[in-house]
């Protein structure tokens, strides 16, 4: 039986009553690799935000099972830099969770926290202030963060965005361990090389779901050209569309459901995860 860790039902998401994800309906299993891909403006950091919590769904609801623990990862251009912070108080923020925010920083704090920045290459970087950073140092040290946190569920909102190729490729073999691990992972990617080459599953939205699930499937050229079509045909002040929800919500439920209880059987084989919503 596969485990789930996170479901979607009917999820719309948005902002000041302006939907960014439409009837999203689906399940992200446990141990799962899964890249979010889309145009800019396609919903994809909006789903992120929905996830964690940040931001409360408009219809629908995201229920992210008992006891998962999350580590999150926004994207850089949301952090500020200018903050007097070092490297070791960046990443032992991820020991908040656990430590809370009185809690004493200890001597096996510091060693997890050493041994998350050697993960990294970053080993004896630990004092170094966050504002004399690389983007791609700056990216290793938010990965150490998330490395303390020892998440079940990781969310990852492009992280290869901006940085060096030895620094992504040194992040994707991370990535790579914490699903060898079994941790859950979805990660918003700009780059479809990237998908193919390194992520089993595939979300694509174009704030409809678009097609989801085995990778090869769902970034077919027909669906990355339906996306296409469809994102650029939306209005950006479009009203929530209630009179589609019906036949949305049918179609996008029905078609994931079958596209996962068939990947969970064959997790290398090819399926048609295309979740078709009204247009």
């Amino acid at each position: 039986m596969i485990e789930t860790c996170l479901t979607f039902n009917d999820l719309t998401l948005g902002y000041h009553r302006h939907p960014a994800v439409h009837h999203l309906s689906g399940s992200i299993k446990r141990g799962s690799l899964t890249a979010v891909v889309g145009s800019n403006g396609s919903g994809k950091s909006t789903l992120m935000k929905g996830i964690v919590g940040v931001l409360k769904p408009m219809s629908g609801s995201c229920t992210v099972e008992k006891g998962v623990r999350i580590a999150y990862l926004p994207q850089q251009s949301e952090l500020d830099r200018s903050f007097p912070a070092r490297v070791i108080d960046l990443v032992s923020l991820g020991l908040w969770p656990k430590r809370g925010l009185l809690g004493r920083f200890t001597s096996d704090d510091r060693d997890k926290v050493s041994k998350a920045l050697m993960s990294v290459g970053l080993a004896g970087f630990e004092n170094r202030p966050i504002d004399t950073l690389s983007g791609g140092q700056l990216q290793r040290a938010l990965f150490a963060r998330v490395l303390v946190q020892d998440a079940d569920l990781i969310l990852l909102d492009e992280p290869f965005n901006a940085i060096d190729a030895k620094t992504v490729g040194d992040l994707i073999e991370l990535i790579k361990r914490w699903h060898g691990e079994k941790r859950t992972i979805m990660v918003v990617v700009h780059d479809l090389h990237l998908v193919r080459e390194h992520f089993p599953e595939t979300l694509l939205l174009a704030r409809k779901p678009i097609a989801w699930g085995d990778s090869r499937e769902t970034l077919r050229p027909e669906n990355l050209l339906h996306a296409r079509q469809f994102h650029e045909a939306w209005e950006e002040g479009a009203p929530w569309c209630e009179d589609d929800v019906a036949h949305s919500t049918h179609h996008d439920h029905h078609d994931h459901s079958h596209a996962h209880h068939h990947h969970g059987d064959d997790h290398g084989g090819p399926q048609n995860g295309v979740s078709k919503g009204a247009a």
